[in-house]
């Protein structure tokens, strides 16, 4: 198997000669160029094509998300692992947005930033734990997104629906709607027969079992 191509983009030239050094020690890596700054990274990931691109985010010319977002969409297969000092929120998920597969901090040690870059060279995505467990709490507070019930009613339809839940007739939807007579009924026929149900009654049983109406659990009679 070919080694993984590896181009080290860092402003610093200590640490970018030693994250060089450790790589190049590695049997299965080649480091095929090193970069100062994210304008020369991006102009070497174009020529040299590599299959990681090892990138620093504070760069004076460049920044790294920036660069990340250049490389990427240039070259797709392009994976990037990020290794800086930064761990906030923000330039986590601005280099994540920019295409970034991988996240570490410099304060790794070099075996965990040679494990991170083929691991990111086979497509895996990779965190610090500390930043992995940050994404975990970050995704675990997103609200899910609310399932409408029955999708496959259109919005009017479950809005009538709803009405006919709380007990409403034809009548007093098409005043609550604004709509004409026909055309509750209309939407009414429809409600039944994508609901695969007989008659009104049932429609509003399913309604309620779903937790339409105001006061679900108890089928309404019809006002007008």
């Amino acid at each position: 198997m070919p080694a993984l191509r590896v181009l080290v983009v860092d402003d610093h030239p200590l640490f970018r000669y030693g994250l060089a050094a450790a790589l190049t020690a590695a049997p299965d890596t080649e480091v095929v160029g090193e970069a100062s700054g994210g304008t020369a990274a991006v102009s070497m990931a174009a020529a040299l094509q590599p299959d990681v691109v090892v990138m620093d985010l504070n760069m004076p010319d460049l920044g790294g998300v920036e660069a990340t977002r250049r490389i990427v969409a240039r070259d797709p297969g392009v994976r990037v692992l990020v290794l800086t000092m930064f761990d906030d929120d923000e330039s986590v998920f601005a280099a994540m947005r920019a295409g970034a597969l991988g996240y570490l901090l410099k304060a790794s040690r070099p075996p965990q930033i040679v494990r991170a870059v083929r691991s990111v060279g086979e497509g895996e995505a990779i965190f610090s734990p500390a930043i992995a467990v940050r994404l975990l709490a970050y995704f675990a507070a997103v609200p899910r997104e609310r399932v409408e019930a029955f999708p496959e009613l259109t919005a009017r339809e479950r809005d009538v629906l709803r009405l006919m839940a709380d007990g409403r007739g034809n009548t007093a939807i098409a005043r609550s709607l604004v709509l004409s007579p026909k055309t509750v009924r209309n939407h009414v026929s429809n409600i039944l027969r994508k609901l695969h149900v007989a008659d009104r009654e049932q429609a509003v049983s399913r309604a309620k079992e779903a937790g339409l109406g105001e006061d679900p659990g108890q089928v309404g009679t019809a006002r007008p």
